[in-house]
């Protein structure tokens, strides 16, 4: 039992299906049941025109895995002379899986907060800095990179969608979500009863706030990498051993 510490314990992964893998491994090496019940659906969009204009731009900024992926599929290379920055570690080893070399991104945290207090984002002043990015994303990174000095332009490559569910999850016994937007989305896709009544495990405190706004009962921070989130999970349901 306690090399399988979630053994019995069905754990609703709710990240887009094909960013859900690596989560889900990793409950069910924890013995748990991961439920994958995706609260959004990535669709793609046409390649943003910045990817023609790459030599004009001082920086890159990516704001998810997804951002990444979306943008490599379309170039063969990533050239050299641009550098990147990634709003958190996810991001950045997406980068480092598409060979793009000294990635600028925060030690801790996994958000446009905790990019914008790296000090290479400080200095900004007359950069051209591209924002790759899905369709109506947080305006929070642009604008403070535009009062820093900054000249920005957002690239959209991909858009967030309400996906229709397949099936019935099953048995829940904690949700993880991973962005305010996928926890709106759940709200109308199950039960809201359940959700406030299921102990919910979030990466980051903006999350919770919103699940907070929404009654959930049970709201656990865990921090922004699949590991972080499985030892919460981990150390919650240790408390009912």
């Amino acid at each position: 039992m306690a090399s399988e510490p979630l053994r019995g314990r069905g754990i609703l992964v709710t990240r887009p299906r094909e960013q859900a893998g690596n989560l889900a491994r990793l409950i069910e090496q924890a013995g748990g049941r991961a439920l994958l019940f995706p609260a959004i659906e990535i669709e793609d969009l046409p390649p943003p025109e910045a990817l023609a204009r790459l030599e004009e731009f001082d920086l890159a900024v990516f704001v998810s895995p997804t951002a990444v992926s979306k943008v490599m599929r379309r170039l063969r290379t990533w050239p050299s002379a641009l550098p990147a920055a990634a709003v958190g570690a996810g991001t950045r080893r997406e980068l480092e899986r598409h060979a793009v070399a000294n990635v600028i991104s925060p030690q801790r945290g996994a958000d446009s907060e905790a990019l914008l207090a790296v000090p290479e984002m400080q200095t900004v002043a007359g950069k051209r800095i591209v924002i790759f990015r899905g369709e109506d994303g947080r305006a929070l990174l642009g604008d403070t990179l535009r009062q820093r000095g900054a000249r920005v332009e957002y690239a959209a490559c991909y858009r967030r969608t309400l996906p229709k569910p397949l099936h019935k999850p099953g048995k829940i016994d904690a949700i993880t979500v991973s962005s305010a937007e996928g926890l709106a989305n759940l709200f109308e896709m199950l039960d809201p009863d359940l959700l406030r009544a299921t102990p919910l495990f979030v990466p980051h405190p903006r999350i919770a706030e919103e699940a907070r706004t929404r009654a959930v009962a049970h709201v656990e921070i865990a921090g922004p990498s699949d590991e972080q989130i499985v030892d919460r999970l981990v150390a919650y349901f240790r408390r009912y051993e």
